[in-house]
């Protein structure tokens, strides 16, 4: 028999995407599925398109939660999770019809606990039709020892926890860091890599991407944007534990965490920019002190080394010119 494979699917005000995302998933070509939804405290439609499609799908779970954040709701997910396996599905996203089998498949070929497959980013429901049109081969998929796959993956961007199946024994008790909402896939991933034996990667597109432009990475500067580079000190530590030689490399990618989250905070309008001049300091401050490793300045590249020194002289004027940059 198929193992029963979990599908977590946290919402928070996903009432426009919901029931396609749903349904790119009831379309799925492995069939032993459990849709474990979890609605976050939504304030729109979203209760009601949950209560329509636990109706008509009887595989689909629904968890009420009080606004707790995406972590949280995954926790959830993962609480409730019945099968031997797990993915995560963020609700305005899509799947290809093929990509929990091909993912499955991967898995068993190596003997993998993860196996993540590539994304498509997409904008309109025509770009998503075309995408589902095109046909893509099945490469042989390239298996990484944890280590590896730190180095060559996580540290070079993959640092997402969507577009991937998981072996439930793998994670056991591990959870999400609850309260951070940026950089929390990454953190995960992290912490999995001491309990895995390895993950395999298929180049197949299985996972759709929307840009949504209500997404949390195009919103405007927040306080959790702060959560980036939260993830990052912490994700050092436990690199730091397993690999001591990587200090100076997640250093460097520590600064770059900083220097993205004052671009956000540069963003604003002078009048906002003002009620976060404290935060302003917090990022001066980290930024003084990370820069301290020579061996993580000399990472940088020279785009990333003048903004790193532009900002520690004069972070005021820093913030007023790169706003009218953007603009």
């Amino acid at each position: 028999m198929q193992p029963l494979i979990s599908v977590i699917v946290p919402v928070y005000n996903g009432e426009r995407y919901l029931e396609k995302c749903i349904e790119s998933l009831e379309e799925q070509t492995y069939k032993n599925l459990e849709i474990i939804l979890i609605n976050d405290g939504s304030t729109d439609g979203t209760g009601a398109v949950c209560v329509r499609l636990k109706k008509r799908f009887e595989n689909i779970h629904v968890i009420t939660t009080e606004d707790a954040g995406v972590s949280a709701a995954r926790n959830a997910g993962l609480r409730a999770a019945k099968g031997t396996f797990v993915t995560f599905v963020d609700a305005d996203d899509r799947l290809r019809p093929k990509a929990i089998e091909i993912l499955l498949d991967c898995m068993m070929e190596t003997g993998s606990d993860v196996a993540g497959c590539r994304f498509y980013s997409w904008e309109s429901a025509s770009q998503w039709e075309g995408f589902l049109n095109k046909r893509y081969r099945v490469e042989k998929p390239v298996k990484y020892e944890p280590a590896q796959y730190l180095q060559e993956q996580i540290l070079k961007g993959n640092t997402r926890c969507w577009s991937k199946l998981y072996r439930r024994s793998a994670i056991g008790g591990l959870r999400f860091e609850e309260g951070l909402s940026i950089g929390e896939d990454m953190l995960f991933l992290v912490r999995l890599l001491p309990y895995i034996r390895s993950v395999c990667e298929v180049s197949y597109p299985g996972y759709g991407y929307f840009q949504n432009p209500g997404g949390a990475m195009r919103r405007k500067f927040s306080e959790r944007y702060m959560d980036q580079i939260t993830c990052w000190e912490l994700a050092r530590e436990e690199i730091m534990r397993m690999d001591p030689k990587l200090c100076d490399r997640i250093t460097t990618i520590l600064i770059m965490a900083i220097l993205l989250t004052v671009g956000k905070l540069a963003a604003l309008p002078g009048s906002e920019r003002r009620k976060y001049r404290e935060l302003v300091e917090i990022c001066h401050e980290k930024l003084k002190r990370e820069s301290q490793s020579a061996g993580a300045v000399a990472g940088l590249s020279k785009g990333y080394q003048a903004k790193r020194q532009f900002f520690l002289d004069s972070p005021g004027l820093y913030l007023f010119l790169y706003h009218f940059r953007d603009k």
